[in-house]
């Protein structure tokens, strides 16, 4: 066990002093480590309760410690210098029940699986075949479209559960500024407050039902400074405007695993996608492509994000994925999974757009 805890404060002695600015010995009592560990948690994050509240301190300082041991448990699968890193973040007094129900959706396979048996019965309703186009095969290694300047600044949904709104306004974004070359930030709320067709607000939904819903009821999206962000459901208050834009009837939801190689040609040779994803074992991601530890069965969906591009020339060819909890998590927003088999469930609902 001294091992072991060793290897713990080793790993997070080097996370401590890129994130706290403190230097971590680790001849210290274990106990004393981890506490002094999370007081530097506490006040780098600036966590509302504090000492004086035994219950709720003890109650996350227990949490926390839990999570020192899933951080030196998943560390120890890191293959290479590329691998993923966990450590210390934000989330990290929270159990995985918490982080479950605060940041994710528990319930979004239930949405995968309604939606799955409407395809079956309306493919042509679903199916546009963007996937199945004639896209040559010669795909380029590298694909970003951060660098073609139509990607928006990452945003955080905080704890409303809306990231299947944030992650379809983002490709909306996306393809907007490929079709016109202006970068416009649409209202992410006006999806939240008004997205009918099983969609529930900050109480979660799915990328397809809304894409569903927009196309059917040929519903305007405005700008974001029109119909402001406030991270809660309200009554919906749709409106005209002279700056609108609507999506056109050709999208696709599509179950692509085992065929990832669509994805990529959706990436080079489209634009950005949306996807729905396991994220559970996000809570202590720092950086480096995902391997290992990420399940995609379809039962363990809990999140839709954006995938920006790809990297076929990396050490670790990996996705480029655009996450919605703020800049600060991951790689100034971004984390990076593994090509090819299914990590996260990124190929279980791969969504695009096109907008008119």
């Amino acid at each position: 066990m001294a091992v072991v805890w060793r290897r713990v404060f080793t790993v997070l002695g080097l996370v401590g002093l890129c994130f706290f600015g403190i230097p971590i010995k680790v001849d210290k009592n274990p106990e004393i480590q981890k506490e002094e560990l999370f007081k530097e948690f506490l006040q780098r994050f600036n966590k509302s309760y504090c000492i004086n509240n035994k219950t709720e301190y003890a109650k996350h300082y227990n949490n926390f410690k839990e999570s020192l041991k899933v951080i030196d448990e998943l560390n120890q699968g890191r293959s290479t210098n590329h691998s993923a890193l966990y450590g210390i973040t934000r989330y990290s007094d929270l159990s995985k029940e918490e982080f479950l129900h605060l940041y994710l959706q528990p319930r979004l396979h239930d949405h995968l699986h309604l939606k799955k048996q409407k395809q079956i019965h309306n493919s042509q309703k679903y199916y546009f075949g963007l996937s199945k186009r004639a896209l040559v095969d010669d795909l380029p290694m590298h694909v970003d479209w951060r660098e073609k300047n139509v990607i928006t600044e990452v945003r955080n949904q905080k704890t409303c559960g809306a990231c299947w709104a944030f992650s379809t306004a983002a490709t909306v974004e996306a393809m907007y500024a490929i079709r016109t070359g202006i970068l416009h930030k649409f209202s992410i709320q006006e999806l939240i407050d008004c997205a009918e067709n099983g969609n529930s607000g900050c109480e979660g939904g799915d990328t397809c039902s809304l894409l569903e819903w927009l196309v059917d009821k040929k519903i305007n999206i405005v700008l974001d400074n029109e119909y402001p962000l406030v991270w809660r459901t309200q009554t919906c208050k749709l409106k005209g405007s002279e700056h609108v834009i609507k999506i056109a009837s050709n999208f696709s939801c599509e179950y692509l695993v085992g065929s990832e190689d669509e994805i990529l040609k959706l990436l080079a040779h489209h634009g950005p996608v949306a996807v729905a994803v396991n994220a559970l074992n996000w809570q202590n991601y720092l950086g480096g492509v995902i391997q290992f530890h990420c399940d995609g069965g379809p039962e363990h969906i809990n999140h839709a994000v954006q995938i920006v591009g790809y990297n076929r020339s990396a050490p670790v060819p990996h996705y480029i994925v655009r996450n919605s909890w703020g800049a600060e998590f991951g790689h100034n927003g971004y984390l990076y999974i593994a090509i090819g088999s299914n990590l996260c469930g990124v190929a279980t609902e791969v969504s695009t757009l096109d907008v008119l």
